[in-house]
């Protein structure tokens, strides 16, 4: 059952993080000022009876689940089992949850690192399981692998209208830019900035800087999951008929792309080098978008506004 009314309970599970802060601005923006917020000390979502106790206790309507333990090659590379048994934790208490108390509807969000390494681009979401996985960030994949199919289970068995959107990657205000563990543009964005400041005119990059990669603000997806939460879901279920959709900005470039982007809305001037020793990841992962575009939906916001949106957000926060 699809949103319309804006009276109705919303639980955004993981509202404090990057795409969490959209979704609950975006949200309020549009009128629903019924939302369950619940920080991670208020509640475990890895502990299954505290999940199944909030679920009893407030009956939401209509679920987000966009909490999750997420970070770039280098967290995936060092945290493997916390990315595979987290996320499936997360996952499968909430989504169980979900079933149990009769959500009308629950929008899962996935990743676009779930498709094979070597997915036909752009990538459609008929390409899941059809082909091996990039290494660098395979636990996290597999977790979200295991949610999709969790989702289309239950809808298979249970009838629950749960649907998965397959983000790229996303970027915005409120972004990590923690350099151990955050992605590759506010990492970028973060030593461009201190190299500038500090007087230094070199940064190292990691990789060879030919990697292509689709980059998607973060107040545009929470703008997608509303477009899909209010979809009557017949007309979801003709476009995807697996309840899957990809939600991209439409277009990519390669992270030497990306760096020149950055330092024209910024104004540094670092000489970039490149190590190509570090790992590069999956080569490409631009997804087709058709999917949505058939809903009626686009990304309006271009990757140099988002950049300048997302530069005063860090300067005015760090």
């Amino acid at each position: 059952m699809h949103l319309h009314n804006q009276k109705a309970s919303i639980y955004v599970a993981g509202h404090t993080g990057l795409l969490g802060r959209a979704l609950v601005k975006n949200l309020h923006a549009s009128g629903y000022k019924n939302l369950l917020l619940q920080t991670s000390s208020d509640l475990d979502l890895r502990c299954q009876q505290s999940v199944y106790d909030f679920f009893e206790e407030n009956q939401p309507e209509f679920v987000i689940l966009a909490a999750a333990r997420v970070g770039g090659i280098l967290a995936n590379d060092q945290y493997p089992a916390d990315f595979l048994v987290d996320n499936l934790t997360i996952q499968t208490n909430v989504l169980e949850a979900a079933k149990t108390s009769k959500v009308k509807r629950l929008i899962f969000m996935g990743s676009t690192c779930i498709y094979p390494r070597k997915a036909p681009q752009p990538i459609q979401e008929t390409s899941l399981l059809s082909g091996p996985l990039e290494v660098t960030n395979q636990w996290y994949a597999i977790a979200k692998i295991a949610g999709v199919l969790q989702c289309q289970a239950l809808r298979k068995q249970h009838d629950c209208d749960f649907i998965a959107l397959m983000s790229t990657n996303l970027y915005g205000p409120g972004d990590n830019f923690d350099l151990s563990s955050s992605h590759v543009l506010p990492a970028l964005m973060r030593r461009l900035h201190e190299a500038h400041t500090s007087g230094k005119n070199e940064i190292s990059v990691w990789g060879s800087g030919m990697p292509r990669r689709e980059f998607l603000f973060s107040e545009d997806m929470a703008d997608a999951c509303l477009h899909v939460l209010k979809t009557p879901e017949d007309d979801i279920l003709r476009v995807a008929p697996d309840s899957m959709l990809n939600v991209g900005y439409g277009s990519d470039l390669s992270i030497k792309e990306l760096c020149d982007t950055l330092q024209n809305i910024m104004g540094t001037q670092c000489r970039m080098t490149f190590d190509a020793s570090k790992p590069d990841g999956t080569p490409r992962k631009l997804v087709d978008v058709s999917r949505m575009r058939q809903l009626g939906w686009t990304s309006p916001t271009p990757l140099s506004e988002g950049i300048k949106k997302t530069y005063d957000w860090y300067k005015s926060n760090s």
